[in-house]
């Protein structure tokens, strides 16, 4: 079973994205299915990345690096959670998507590790069977080949100590890589983009809500969400 996240003091003001803004930019979108020109990873690529992995794992139990949505939609099972710091690593809307939280049409921006600065996240430990857990993961953060984000092992700090633990970074070379862009170019894709898991501005909201949660407080994510509320606002104003 998943342990529900820790509790902390909320932050004194308000978030501007609240969930009746969100509510604006979800429609219902079908599934267009594999995005064309697009290779899709098979049964044997995740099966060679998930045994990549176990072979260059620490020694004791495998510890995952949770700094996105894995906070509020894992896959697989995990147990524990320690707030934890990985230096040399940014949360980034850095890598383009056309299906999921976008469309071919009007593809969305999702998160992953960029080099950098460094990243507040929780520490969980994937329960047994290990193996099936791991493959549940890698199923649900990588998809294309070449895999834009992708599984390395970061070494992070606890209020215990120093491990290594699993984490997805962006690969920079990848065709999908956005790079470092502005936070109003990010805003205003976030604020429309929409796919059949839901739209970019959902993404954001529920990320800052569960690391408020867990007393983790991202400067960042907290002024683009004002923006993308801005944006939400300016957009739905400007509808006939």
């Amino acid at each position: 079973m998943n342990k529900p996240i820790s509790t902390a003091p909320p932050r004194k003001a308000p978030m501007a994205l609240t969930a009746d803004l969100v509510a604006r930019t979800m429609r219902a979108v079908e599934d267009a299915g594999p995005t064309p020109g697009m290779v899709y990873m098979t049964d044997a690529d995740y099966a060679r990345i998930r045994d990549e992995v176990l072979a260059t794992a620490p020694a004791g139990p495998l510890k995952l690096f949770a700094y996105g949505s894995l906070l509020w939609k894992p896959a697989g099972e995990v147990s524990g959670g320690e707030r934890a710091v990985a230096t040399g690593w940014h949360r980034s809307f850095c890598f383009t998507v056309q299906r999921f939280r976008g469309t071919v049409e009007q593809p969305g921006l999702m998160m992953a590790l960029d080099r950098g600065g460094q990243c507040q996240g929780m520490v969980f430990e994937i329960a047994e069977p290990v193996a099936a857990n791991l493959e549940a993961l890698l199923r649900r953060e990588m998809t294309i080949l070449p895999a834009v984000n992708v599984p390395r092992w970061l070494q992070v700090r606890t209020a215990g100590g120093s491990c290594r633990a699993l984490g997805f970074v962006v690969d920079p070379a990848n065709p999908r890589y956005a790079g470092k862009l502005d936070k109003q170019a990010i805003a205003a894709t976030l604020a429309t983009a929409v796919g059949h898991w839901g739209s970019g501005a959902e993404y954001l909201f529920e990320t800052i809500r569960h690391l408020e949660a867990c007393g983790i407080r991202d400067r960042n994510l907290w002024q683009l969400q004002a923006l993308v509320a801005e944006e939400i606002g300016r957009l739905s104003f400007t509808r006939p």
